[in-house]
Parts: C-alpha cells; structure tokens; sequence
C-alpha cells in the first residue's frame, strides 16, 4: 500500500473518540472508569475486576495442562481452559493497511479473552498461548530477492517487537513500498514475551511490565499483554509474494517443531487450538516446485504474449471451476491438483489433532453485512454468500474493477487478469474517498475452515450446524467484527455451559 494511504488510516485510526463508540458497540469491551459490578454485553460477557494479564502478574512458566479451577465435566465435550491461538499474516507488499488493522483490533481480543465467564458468571481464568508467524513458507521465485541473511519464516513464531524489525516493512517489489507507520503506530514501546510466544494465565505472563496505555485510541487502557501483541503482530511486507498460508499452518503446527515440544510447547494437548488465516491473495501451498516454472498454469503477458510467472499460478495450478459464462463469471470452483498440497491433506491434519479446532479467515471476500447476535457471531448475509468468482473487468472501479490510480496509468483488465488469474473477491475502500486495495478469492483457505464445521446429526436431536468456521472480509476497514467472531468461537468452544 502507499505511504500516504498508511498516513490516512493511521489519522483515522488515531481517533479515539469516534473509535471508542464503535468498536464499543460491537465488542462490549468496558472502560476502565465504569463501575464494577458484573455486566453482560451483547457479546462477551464480560467480568469487572482484575484480569487474567496486565503484565504485573507473578512471571513464571504459565504452560502445561491445569484449568485453573474450571470444572468442565458437564460443559462441551473435553472442554477446559486451554486456548492456543496461532496467528498466520500475510508479510507481502500489499499488507500494510491490512496489518494496522488488526493490530489495533488485537487489544479487543485480548480483554475478550480475559475478561470469559462461564454461564454462572464466574471467571474461566484462560491458559493462553498467542503465537505469530507469517504467509511466507518459501518459494523458488521468490529466493532470489530476499535481503542478505534473510529466509521465509515456513511457520517458525516471530516473536520480536516490530520496532526490532522495521527493515522488514520495505517490500521486495520494485518500486520498493515502505509501511513502517503499520508499526510504529501500535509499538510505540519495543514490547515482547520472554519466548516464542505470549502467554498468560491466572499463575502469571511473560510479557514486560508496563503501565495500561490506550494503544488502539478507544479510550481503553489497554494490558500489557494487548500492547504485547499489538507489538509484536505487524510482521512487514518484505515476504513472499505467493503466499502459503495453508503450509504456513501445518509447520507451525507440527509436534516436531521445537516451539512444539519440551516442557512449555505452544501447542498443548487437550485444549482448544483456534487459527487465524490474514490474506489477500490465493493459498501458494506448493509441494512440487515445477510448478512454478510451468507454462501451462501461468498467464500470457499482455504486450508480448509469452507466459510469465505471476501470481496467477497459484489459482490456475489450486482451483478448479465451471465456466466462465457469457459474462464471466465461473461456478464450482473448488480446489484441486497435487502439485499444490491437496487441502484435504491440511483439513485431515487438524482433525486429526487432540483439539477442538476453530478457525478465523480473514480473507477476501465482500464485506460481511449481517451477523448472528449469539456467540459466535458468525456471518450470516453478505461475505462468502455474495462471493462471485468471475474475471477482471474494464474500466475502471466502480464500473469495473480498475481502481482509478491504476486505470488513468494505463493498467487494464488484461494486465489484472495476467498477474492473478482471477478476479477480485472484494474491493476496499476507506472513508476518505481512498482504497485499501484489493484481494483474491480464498478458494483453498475457505474449504478447510468450513471443513471444520460440524454438520447436523440427524440420528440425534441436533438440529443445528455448530460453527468453527468464521470468513471474513480482507477488504473491511475495521477488522473488530471478526476479531469478535473468533471470541466467539473460542467462547462457545471453552466456556461450559449450562
């Protein structure tokens, strides 16, 4: 994204008092001032007091199986207090605004998490692992232009604050973007946990002690386990272009993994594992690098004719669809082939874990319009439903789908087409007259997280999907309605009920 376009939203995000009404509203988070007595949002509930975190906490090892209490015997299925939520960012040149977003967004996701109540009203006292890795699992194109001493992340956590890291927020593109605001706008402290990943309990954190700061302009102080993450979560745009989300999972994820295993690993046995997929393009999960190197699956460059390696690849070797129609749009599509790593792969290893698994997609499609009331807060108009898979269209947005900047220099539908295959799933615009960009159909992320899904039992009285399945738009401005859907997701999957 551009610098200017980083500078609106971070005047636009910067202002707290409008901020403060709406995401309010959304997460019934309360302001330190308000009174103490318990109140019940019309989302989270929501406990007054002390919380779990806020970096004054005894510091020692907060990992291992106890659930603090919670009895759990008559709640849902093996449910405790264990949640293990793995964060998977997309770290390519388009991704600044995107990265802002959700770092401001994380404070409410964490007093959510905090603040979780059972159906008595008592507190859960969550056992959490937060841990963050990035899109980036490696690509024979995208090698060559990694700075010196520079390699993918292929799942490994990224723990450092962002400030540690801000030559990272120049993209390998030519011309080179530069985003660092999306992280000093967030960091203004260097702030990381002492390890791999953030954790927090009743027994304590290991995060620094620092005093509540309003990091997202709410007017909430927020923890220092939210300043933490907020830190740490912008993970820069110098990554690969042909994002792999899906392995990006499975390696970080996998019991091998030194983060995984010893006597503290992020991922515990047991307990809840919630995922969050942030991406802007289609999954690149390849297996067979040939591919890559393949006339077959890429597109032809508009002046020369010649088939070029594009992004283009990733959809045209994964997805598979009927069509197009006379007016270009397709129907069916659904992932396929083996020379990415087929999904059902990805879907068979997190069913195969000892976790109940739920998933966040943040991802592009349109803008959510409708959501359910009750935990989780799932979508239920607008997003995946009004998804079109069609090709790109001239001329320039809203008429088609050129964004102007793009249009009056001369790029067209064909260019579009050439470097991705496919058309956009969603257009972003903010609220000053701007875009924050566009993004491509998650044909391969959307499978597995609906995969995750438990359909009806008609042998039983079950009369109701339970959802582990939330998609939301990449192309909001405001990404604290999904951080609500995965609150709620983890709601519905920890607390016992009644």
């Amino acid at each position: 994204m551009a610098a200017a376009t980083i500078e609106r939203m971070n005047d636009r995000w910067m202002n707290g008092a409008r901020w403060a009404v709406v995401l309010l509203a959304i997460t019934g988070c309360k302001d330190s001032s308000e009174e103490t007595d318990d109140t019940e949002s019309d989302g989270i509930q929501l406990t007054a007091g002390e919380t779990t975190g806020g970096g004054t906490g005894q510091k020692l090892d907060v990992g291992g199986g106890a659930t603090d209490g919670i009895d759990c015997s008559e709640g849902l299925g093996n449910c405790n207090n264990l949640i293990d939520l793995l964060f998977i960012i997309d770290n390519s040149g388009s991704m600044g605004e995107e990265q802002l977003n959700l770092a401001l967004n994380m404070p409410k996701l964490i007093h959510g998490i905090e603040d979780l109540t059972d159906a008595d009203g008592n507190p859960v006292q969550p056992n959490v692992h937060i841990m963050v890795t990035t899109t980036d699992a490696g690509n024979v194109l995208c090698d060559p232009f990694y700075a010196p001493g520079r390699s993918p992340e292929s799942g490994t956590p990224i723990s450092s604050a962002c400030t540690d890291r801000l030559e990272r927020f120049t993209s390998i593109s030519m011309p080179p973007v530069v985003a660092e605001s999306a992280c000093t706008t967030v960091c203004p402290s260097a702030l990381a946990p002492d390890g791999p990943f953030i954790e927090f309990s009743a027994a304590g954190d290991n995060v620094p002690d620092v005093p509540p700061v309003d990091i997202d302009g709410d007017g909430v102080d927020d923890d220092a386990i939210a300043q933490t993450l907020s830190c740490v979560g912008p993970q820069g745009i110098d990554g690969c272009g042909y994002e792999s989300p899906l392995e990006s999972m499975m390696l970080a994820l996998d019991d091998g993994a030194s983060w995984n295993s010893g006597t503290n690993p992020f991922l515990r046995t047991g307990g809840l594992l919630a995922v969050a997929v942030i991406t802007d393009e289609a999954d690149c999960s390849v297996i067979d690098d040939t591919v890559m190197m393949d006339d077959s699956v890429m597109e032809l460059h508009p002046e020369t004719g010649m088939p070029v390696p594009t992004s283009a690849i990733c959809w045209n070797a994964g997805v598979t669809c009927d069509g197009p129609d006379g007016n270009g749009e397709y129907s069916n599509c659904s992932s396929m082939g083996s020379r990415l790593r087929p999904v059902q792969e990805y879907i068979d290893f997190l069913q195969g874990l000892d976790h109940r698994v739920v998933m966040l997609g943040i991802v592009g499609i349109p803008p959510v319009t409708a959501r359910n009331e009750d935990p989780p807060y799932q979508p239920t108009a607008g997003g995946v439903f009004d998804l079109v898979y069609r090709d790109w269209q001239d001329p320039e947005y809203p008429a088609g789908d050129i964004l102007p900047d793009d249009w009056a220099n001369g790029i067209t539908a064909e260019f579009k087409q050439y470097q991705f295959g496919i058309g956009p799933g969603c257009t972003g615009e903010d609220d000053m007259g701007g875009f924050t960009g566009q993004a491509i159909p998650p044909v391969r992320v959307k499978e597995v997280c609906e995969a995750l899904n438990v359909e009806d039992d008609p042998d039983t009285f079950e009369d109701e999907t339970e959802i582990r399945c939330c998609m939301e738009s990449i192309c909001d401005t405001d990404f604290s309605a999904a951080l609500q859907c995965l609150a709620g997701l983890i709601e519905q999957s920890v607390i016992p009920t009644e």
